[in-house]
C-alpha cells in the first residue's frame, strides 16, 4: 500500500471516494459559468482496494453508523421507559435525535467518506454513478456492522431493559396493513435522498454561491421530519442499516416479521430519488445569469 499521507491527500481525486453530501461542489469553481459536470464512477474501481484512503473511508462509515444506532436507540428505550413512544413528546424527543445525530455525523465525516450513514443513500448515490460499485458494497457492509455493534453497547449497557423495552426495533404498528408500512418507507427514504441529492448538486451549488447552504442541515432536518410522520406508523426505518442492528440484536420474533419492508421500502425510495433528480431535476437545461 502506498504511503497513507499521500493516499489520503490524492484518494479522493483519483479513486473519487469523496462524495460531497457535507460540502457539495468542494472541487469545483463557484462561479456558474465555470461549472464542469464530474465524469461518472466506474463500475468497478479496483485501484481502491490497495488505497488507505478507501480503507479510511469505510471506517468512518462504521464509527458513525456506530454512534448513530447508540444515541438513537438510547433515545428511543429512554421515551419508551418514561412515556408512550407515540405520544407527541415522545415523537419529538426520537424525531430530534434521529435528525440531530444524523446533521451532526454527515458534517463530521462527508470530507472522509461523504458521510452516507445509510445503505439506502450509498445505493441511491451508486444509481446516479457517484461512487463504483466496490465502495458502494464496502460501505454498506460497514454501515451494517456499525449499527449491529451499536445496538449491541445498548444492550450491553442495560440488558433487561433492553429486552423489555424493545431494543429500538423496527416493527409495524397495530392498525396499520403491510401496504401502509412499504408506502410510508418509499416516500419517507425518497424525501431524505431527494434532499441528499439537492443539497450535495454541484451545479445548484454553482448557480447559486450566493445562498450559502450547508449541506448537512437540510439532509438532518430532512430526517427530523419523516420520523414527525412515521414513527406512529413504523418506527421509522428509512435506514436498512439502523433496521437490521437493531432487530438483530433484539431477536425477537416481532423484529423479524415484517423486516423485508425496511429493506424494500429504503431501497426502492433511494432508486426513485436517484432516477427523479437524474433524469427529471438535472435534465433542466441550465442558464448561467
Amino acid at each position: 500500500m502506498e504511503n497513507r499521507d499521500e493516499d489520503v491527500r490524492v484518494g479522493a481525486n483519483k479513486y473519487r471516494e469523496n462524495q460531497p453530501i457535507g460540502t457539495a461542489a468542494q472541487s469545483q469553481d463557484n462561479d456558474a459559468k465555470d461549472y464542469k459536470e464530474a465524469p461518472s464512477a466506474p463500475l468497478f474501481e479496483h485501484g481502491e482496494l490497495s488505497s488507505w484512503s478507501f480503507y479510511r473511508a469505510g471506517i468512518a462509515e462504521f464509527v458513525a453508523t456506530f454512534l448513530f444506532l447508540y444515541i438513537t436507540v438510547l433515545t428511543v428505550m429512554g421515551v419508551n421507559k418514561s412515556s408512550n413512544k407515540c405520544s407527541s413528546v415522545g415523537v419529538q424527543g426520537i424525531a430530534w435525535a434521529f435528525g440531530g445525530m444524523i446533521f451532526a455525523l454527515v458534517y463530521c465525516t462527508a470530507g472522509i467518506s461523504g458521510g452516507h450513514i445509510n445503505p439506502a443513500v450509498t445505493f441511491g448515490l451508486f444509481l446516479a454513478r457517484k461512487l463504483s460499485l466496490t465502495r458502494t458494497l464496502f460501505y454498506i457492509i460497514m454501515q451494517c456492522l456499525g449499527a449491529i455493534c451499536g445496538a449491541a453497547v445498548v444492550k450491553g449497557f442495560q440488558p433487561h431493559q433492553y429486552e423489555r423495552l424493545g431494543g429500538g426495533a423496527n416493527t409495524l404498528n397495530k392498525g396499520y396493513s403491510i401496504g401502509d408500512g412499504l408506502g410510508v418507507e418509499i416516500v419517507g427514504t425518497f424525501v431524505l435522498v431527494y434532499t441528499v441529492f439537492s443539497a450535495t448538486d454541484a451545479k445548484r451549488n454553482a448557480r447559486d454561491s450566493h445562498i450559502p447552504i450547508l449541506a448537512p442541515l437540510p439532509i438532518g432536518f430532512a430526517v427530523f421530519l419523516v420520523h414527525l410522520a412515521t414513527i406512529p406508523i413504523t418506527g421509522t426505518g428509512i435506514n436498512p442499516a439502523r433496521s437490521l442492528g437493531a432487530a438483530l440484536i433484539y431477536n425477537k420474533d416481532q423484529a423479524w416479521d415484517d423486516h423485508w419492508i425496511f429493506w424494500v421500502g429504503p431501497f426502492t425510495g433511494a432508486a426513485l430519488a436517484a432516477l427523479y433528480h437524474q433524469i427529471v431535476i438535472r435534465a433542466i437545461p441550465f442558464k448561467s445569469k
